[in-house]
């Protein structure tokens, strides 16, 4: 959804900036109690010049209520059962207030439509019709009447545009708003993904010869379709290739072709790839006879996912790795037609040199109650996460509480190979697999825009309808973008590696206790809390791998403030600040009160102003470690990292006074004042990202 900025040549020149530097000196001392003053403009928006276009003012309008400030989340997408809610900051648009207005709800059109065709016809057959408060968003909060489609048939959302129309004459005019003047609609309807799509499926096995066995799934009327992007699954040691029907199904339901191919896995990772790279090429290269050919001329060899299992998941990562490398090339493929590679619960023989996915876009499951690849520091061979951190591209990740290793196949005569409390069932992992896969699937192949929200959207507040609602269903997220997406990383603690300078090379300040900085790697071979061990439960890099971050905790009101760079303080062309944390497990801090944690995140300008916005306040916080057993002495797993992304405008609601275009600092607050009293916490990848 768009955001508008001020140019930097609308502000006086320099005078912001070097205010801002001297501010960040006095501040300091008095962060953990500053107050909000200033009379400076509240975003660095509200004043943007308009287009030359007469058209509608572009403004962020779909979304949901929030029960705390900032009181309304604006975001891109909803299941179909979800109300449509629309919100207005009559402090970001006064000459709106009070008025009474005609909401239209309209099929996404491009920017070219709009300004070809600036007549309103509502997707519900009418507009609603609301009186807008005056004070704030609370009171320009509405739900929506009608029903909306969220049949987009093999892709995945229905885009729509929003419209107020001020002057209620129909059309999309200079004094009305629009949210969805842009290639991004102004938001999305979607199917329920963890529902099968709308395709027939059928199902066949072949055999090329000595390990080319494969279990082939595509849509029934193929021969209707055009080209479909292949899903190859490779499976793990003991595993079987016809064990994947709910990846083989789900997917060719949606418009995929899915082969699933025996793997050698025994000798190792190394014949484990080969079986990789073998069956793609075979497959790609033998589509006139598999099959009776019904798939030939319907496989588009461009978009190829790897998908692989426990060895098969480090497996795919190492087939990618040889291709990098040229000890390994492919007939009927390259590196460049390797769209995804996903990995299910992999090991981690081969370290850093030969199981690394390099520049690819990289996915990772894990599950928190794995008996097998168990994710204790006892062994790095059975710790996944640090194949996540190897990737230079677009890398996410998804760990299930209670989730075993054998939950994440869909064989139901095997063994779970799960331990802890709370498990899940094999039906519930393949469901809320099949929930999280398809937008995965459909961001990376096809270039979905609504699918990238599912990446990173907290699971407490975005899940498809059919997945499991149970308690015992905890699931952590992180989305990490590379520097190609441009956006300004202000600290990943990588250089510069004094605790009081960042990585960006600003000052860093703080007053929490027990801050250390270094390799996200757990120093011995349990998860035994001690105090002279500050990466405690840390598994997101071994002794040859680089991923930093830092540890602290807090038992009273603590701060911690990094400072922008001046060039850097221009914060209005970027839509989110992002970061990611993790409860440190077994700790005192952690224990004193099991759940969610919860802080304040605050931005300061260059006037001496603020605003804050609370964790909670978007339905979740930083989870809690899941309460397994063993690896040492206490209860609690690995360190569980989240991605946690806030708006920009957020911080502008209401009339706050902060200027996005001069903000010279990113703070935390955490106690009892700002959130959970105690805690300790893990932190890394603070950046304001584009979108």
């Amino acid at each position: 959804m768009p955001t508008a900025s001020v140019p930097a040549s609308r502000r006086a020149a320099g005078s912001v900036l070097t205010r801002g530097i001297g501010c960040v000196l006095c501040v300091f001392p008095s962060f953990a109690g500053a107050q909000q003053s200033g009379t400076q403009p509240h975003g660095a928006a509200s004043d943007a010049p308009q287009p030359l276009v007469r058209r509608a003012r572009d403004a962020q309008l779909a979304g949901r209520a929030l029960l705390q400030y900032p009181f309304f989340e604006f975001v891109g997408v909803s299941f179909t059962n979800a109300p449509v809610q629309i919100a207005i900051d009559p402090t970001r648009f006064p000459e709106v207030a009070g008025a009474t207005v005609d909401v239209w709800i309209l099929a996404h059109r491009t920017p070219a439509e709009w300004d070809a065709n600036p007549v309103l016809v509502d997707a519900r057959g009418a507009p609603d019709v609301f009186t807008l408060g005056t004070t704030d968003v609370q009171s320009c909060t509405f739900t929506t009447a009608g029903v909306l489609s969220g049949d987009a048939g093999l892709d995945l959302g229905v885009g729509y545009d929003v419209v107020v129309d001020v002057d209620r004459d129909g059309r999309a005019g200079p004094v009305d708003l629009i949210d969805g003047y842009g290639i991004e609609a102004g938001f999305y309807r979607c199917m329920p993904t963890a529902l099968p799509g709308p395709l027939a499926v059928t199902e066949v096995l072949y055999s090329g010869g000595t390990w080319l066995g494969e279990d082939i799934y595509y849509p029934t009327n193929i021969a209707a379709l055009g080209q479909l992007p292949l899903v190859v699954v490779s499976h793990g040691n003991g595993h079987n290739y016809t064990w994947y029907d709910h990846i083989g199904t789900h997917l060719a339901s949606w418009g995929c072709i899915v082969m699933s191919h025996t793997n050698d896995t025994v000798p190792g990772i190394e014949t484990a790839s080969t079986t990789t790279l073998t069956n793609t090429d075979h497959f790609l290269g033998n589509l006139a006879t598999i099959a009776g050919g019904v798939m030939n001329g319907h496989v588009d060899g461009h978009k190829i996912v790897w998908i692989g299992h426990s060895r098969g998941g480090e497996g795919v990562c190492r087939a990618y790795d040889r291709i990098f490398d040229g000890t390994y090339t492919p007939v009927r493929y390259t590196l460049a037609d390797i769209k995804l590679i996903s990995s299910i619960a992999p090991t981690d023989f081969l370290g850093i040199t030969g199981a690394n996915p390099h520049g690819a876009n990289y996915h990772l499951w894990v599950g928190g109650a794995d008996s097998d690849v168990t994710g204790c520091a006892s062994n790095d061979i059975a710790c996944s996460y640090p194949l996540l951190q190897r990737s230079t591209s677009y890398h996410q990740s998804i760990e299930f509480h209670g989730a075993g290793h054998g939950a994440f196949h869909a064989d139901a005569a095997s063994s779970l190979w799960a331990t802890g409390p709370c498990l899940l069932t094999r039906a519930e992992v393949n469901t809320m697999m099949k929930a999280y896969l398809l937008p995965l699937v459909q961001r990376y192949v096809n270039g979905n825009l609504p699918a990238r929200e599912f990446l990173w959207r907290q699971w407490e507040v975005l899940q498809s309808p059919g997945v499991p609602t149970n308690t015992c269903v905890v699931v952590d997220l992180q989305y990490i973008e590379p520097p190609a997406a441009g956006n300004r990383v202000i600290d990943d603690f990588q250089t510069n590696t004094a605790t009081d300078v960042s990585s960006s090379g600003a000052p860093v300040t703080f007053d929490v206790t027990l801050f250390n900085e270094g390799r996200l790697d757990d120093p011995n071979a349990d998860f035994t809390y001690s105090a002279s061990a500050p990466f405690n439960g840390m598994t997101e890099a071994t002794a040859s791998d680089t991923t930093r971050g830092i540890v602290f905790q807090w038992t009273t009101d603590r701060f911690l403030v990094f400072n922008v760079p001046a060039a850097w303080q221009d914060t209005s062309g970027y839509e989110y600040l992002s970061f990611r944390a993790c409860q440190v497990t077994r700790a005192p801090e952690t224990t004193a009160a099991l759940g969610d944690l919860d802080f304040t995140v605050v931005l300061l300008d260059g006037h001496g102003n603020e605003s804050s916005v609370r964790v909670f306040a978007y339905g979740g916080g930083v989870e809690e470690p899941y309460q397994r057993t063993s690896c040492g002495t206490g209860a609690g797993w690995n360190n569980e990292w989240e991605t946690i992304r806030i708006r920009m405008q957020d911080f502008t609601r209401n009339g706050a006074s902060i200027d996005l275009g001069a903000i010279t600092d990113v703070g935390f607050r955490f106690g009892p004042t700002w959130g959970s009293a105690v805690g300790r916490l893990g932190f890394d990848d603070l950046q304001f990202m584009l979108r």
